[in-house]
């Protein structure tokens, strides 16, 4: 069977007549491309629309209908953390809950079916933000929304007393360091910059030593357990700690546009244009709102000049 079907073959593919066909592409979203005034059907998609239309599905039956809970998976972030505490506290009959899986696992949650909205700041190789590892990981593109840029660089004990001027100096005997998760975007972009530099991780005393928030990474250097670690701009300046800036980084909330207008989803989107968060990001510093709740995709297409 090609990867396109005709009219006549999806007809014959769903055991139903062609008519028929014509009416689930306006009704029910039967996935179809008009090509030279012919439908064609890509035999991929309509696999997963039968699949998502499927009734006592285990897989797709893991997150019940929105009935006041909204589950967040992903990259940790205390904007982020602020943004579910308020709306916790101002929307009584909804409730909104985060899971630490870091970037990448944020992405396989939503792929799953486990969580609303998964958080993420992947940087891929062409230096784009998260779109080529959605592209790999889910079957079909989430709704994205930026949360905000934010400043990434590597922590450091106050007043640097180890003179730690860059990545390449935490290759120097005597330098001990706290480390992320693999699963995280921040561990990802750490690990280039150490092969950047041409140094192997496990040559670096503590590269082993993995926190799961950027706050551990922060509390362990200021306790004096660790001289340096990845992390981002915030936890710097709350702590009283050094920071060398590495790169601004986007970071990004993920909905699946099947879920992108439940009540909650929206009531929670609300805020990233309210004072707490701006309020928020200018006490912490190392953040960027210029670009936060705008819709990186689908992208909104620019109103048409007047003719």
């Amino acid at each position: 069977m090609s990867e396109m079907l005709s009219t006549k073959e999806v007809a014959k593919f769903l055991n139903v007549n062609e008519k028929m066909v014509y009416s689930l592409i306006s009704e029910k979203g039967l996935p179809a491309s008009k090509v030279t005034g012919k439908w064609l059907f890509p035999i991929n998609l309509v696999r997963q629309w039968i699949e998502a239309g499927t009734q006592n599905f285990p897989e797709l039956a893991k997150l019940p209908p929105y009935h006041g809970l909204v589950l967040i998976a992903g990259s940790n972030d205390l904007l982020l953390d602020k943004v579910i505490s308020t709306f916790n506290l101002k929307h009584e009959e909804h409730i909104a809950m985060f899971g630490i899986a870091g970037s990448m696992g944020g992405m396989k949650a939503l792929k799953q079916n486990l969580c609303h909205i998964a958080s993420s700041h992947l940087l891929a190789d062409n230096e784009e933000y998260n779109f080529p590892f959605l592209k790999d990981e889910m079957d079909q593109m989430p709704a994205v929304v930026n949360f905000c840029q934010r400043e990434q660089g590597l922590i450091l004990q106050e007043g640097n007393p180890r003179n730690i001027k860059s990545i390449a100096d935490l290759g120097k005997s005597g330098i001990k360091i706290i480390n992320r998760q693999l699963s995280t975007g921040t561990r990802k972009l750490f690990d280039k910059l150490l092969n950047d530099a041409n140094i192997k991780g496990d040559t670096v005393d503590g590269y082993n030593n993995l926190a799961s928030r950027h706050m551990d990474v922060g509390l362990a250097i200021l306790n004096g357990h660790a001289d340096a670690g990845p992390g981002i701009r915030p936890i710097a300046n709350i702590l009283g700690l050094d920071f060398i800036p590495i790169c601004w980084e986007r970071f990004d909330l993920m909905i699946t546009k099947e879920r992108f207008f439940d009540q909650g989803i929206q009531l929670f989107l609300s805020l990233l244009k309210g004072k707490v968060i701006q309020s928020a990001a200018k006490e912490y510093g190392g953040y960027d709102l210029f670009a936060t709740g705008k819709m990186v995709y689908p992208a909104l297409e620019p109103e048409s000049e007047a003719e």
